[in-house]
Order: structure tokens, then C-alpha cells, then sequence
């Protein structure tokens, strides 16, 4: 989400510019952009989804401006192989849709679903499938975004668990000179765990937009998640302190 506003000097030169040429220049209807990229250690809600390994990632987004959108992206994963024991599993991908728009000047909101796939994990290969679909809601006020997401079925291979949340904030603020900061706080709640598998995870990322669709991204991540849910055998725990550093191409 880009937050960056537009200065003084190019409002005035678009106005110059008069309506003509704004109609030459007039944004289509519809977009569809595609991006790839790495990051040293993916993570989901600030836990690990490939063992503290890289990850390559990719995916392709079509927008409208009537405020519709729907989106496709993939990433390989281990976390499903290393911790459940599945022969497979070493891919995620997720599919998403949604409507977004402005409430009043400053307010905007953004609401849909996204199901998370991983292709042949269904539940004869493992305990609970781990397929996962939620609904969200966002606010954004500014620079300050609050979001919810709910999932309508099991979580992430967790048996009973429909119904798990995760609540988190963040904001994005511009730097200057193509960078950010983005601080982020969220809950996440599995019921019938026991309260084991609930978590709050902080993250600070510093981005940096290097024009022509090329962007870098530096993370700091930290979770409060217990040993006895999210360590496994002789892995580390996946909630454990990690710093990222992710390269992105979109285009």
C-alpha cells in the first residue's frame, strides 16, 4: 500500500496541463500488474513458513476503479513437510478478491477473501487439512491501517479451530527518498487449542522503492509464541526473533 502524497509542484502542473491533455493521459479502466521476488525467510503473521529458509515468491493482481480487485500468488513452504511429516507440501498458493473504496475524505475501507491453498495436503495426507479460507475488513485513516480477517473452516491445519482471528495494525510512514517505515502489532486466536496456538507478533519493516517497479525490504520480527504449539521435535520454535531482507520486481 502506498501511502506517499502528492506534492504542491505536480498538482500545479497537472492543472496547467487543463482538462484535455488529463483526458489524453486518463488512467484505464482496469490494471493487471505481475510481481516476483525473494526474501531470506518468509513469514505469515510474523512465523516462519519456510524454516528460517528462503522463499521465491510470485503473483498477479488485477484492479478496476470501481474499487474491485482479485489477486493470485504463490510461494514454496516447508512448514507443512518439516512439522506435520507430509512426503509434499513445499507450495502455497493464495487467491483473493475483494472491494475496496473511500467512506469519507481520509477514511477508506477495504473488505474481501482470501483462501490460502497447499496443493495436495488434503486431509488423507495430513490430520487436518490444511487449506485455510478467511474473510477480512479494513480501515485506513491516513497513514494507520486496522484490519481483521476470520476464517470460515479450520486454520492452517489446526483440527476445530474455525473461527480463529487475527486483529493487527500498522502504519506506513513515507521517509522520503523512496524509503518507509512500517511498524505492525497483531493477535492471532486459535480456539480449542488450549490457548496455545494464541500469539502477539510485532514487526518493523524498512522499505525502500527504487523506482521502475524494483523495491527492497528489510524486517524485524518478534512473537510471544509458545514451544509447545509452534516447536516441533528439533526444529526451533517458528514464532522465534528474526531479521528478513526481501527483493521485489513489479511489473
Amino acid at each position: 500500500m502506498n501511502f506517499k502524497t502528492k506534492s504542491i509542484l505536480v498538482l500545479a502542473t497537472a492543472a496547467l496541463l487543463g482538462t484535455t491533455a488529463m483526458a489524453q493521459t486518463a488512467a484505464p479502466a482496469s490494471t493487471v500488474s505481475f510481481n516476483v521476488g525473494v526474501v531470506s525467510d518468509y513469514r505469515f503473521r510474523s512465523v516462519a513458513q519456510t524454516s528460517f529458509k528462503p522463499a521465491l515468491q510470485g503473483g498477479v493482481d488485477f484492479s478496476h476503479t470501481s474499487g474491485f480487485y482479485a489477486g493470485a500468488w504463490g510461494s514454496n513452504v516447508s512448514w507443512i513437510k518439516d512439522y506435520v511429516g507430509a512426503t509434499d507440501g513445499t507450495l502455497e498458493i493464495d487467491l483473493y478478491g475483494g472491494f475496496k473504496g473511500e467512506i469519507t475524505s481520509g477514511l477508506n475501507f477495504d473488505v474481501g477473501v482470501i483462501t490460502y491453498q497447499y496443493p495436495n495436503n488434503t486431509a488423507d495426507r495430513v490430520l487436518v487439512n490444511a487449506n485455510t479460507t478467511e474473510v477480512y475488513g479494513a480501515l485506513t485513516f491516513g497513514i494507520v491501517t486496522v484490519k481483521y480477517s476470520h476464517s470460515t473452516g479450520n486454520f492452517i491445519a489446526n483440527p476445530n479451530s474455525s473461527g480463529s482471528a487475527y486483529l493487527e495494525a500498522a502504519a506506513a510512514f513515507d521517509l522520503g527518498n523512496g524509503f518507509s517505515l512500517t511498524p505492525h502489532v497483531g493477535r492471532q486466536t486459535i480456539p480449542n487449542q488450549g490457548g496455545n496456538g494464541d500469539y502477539t507478533d510485532f514487526s518493523l519493516t524498512l522499505g525502500k522503492d527504487f523506482g521502475n517497479g524494483l523495491s527492497a525490504s528489510l524486517a524485524a520480527y518478534t512473537t510471544d509464541a509458545k514451544d509447545v504449539f509452534y516447536k516441533v521435535g528439533t526444529f526451533d520454535n517458528l514464532g522465534k526473533n528474526a531479521v528478513t531482507v526481501g527483493v521485489k520486481y513489479t511489473f
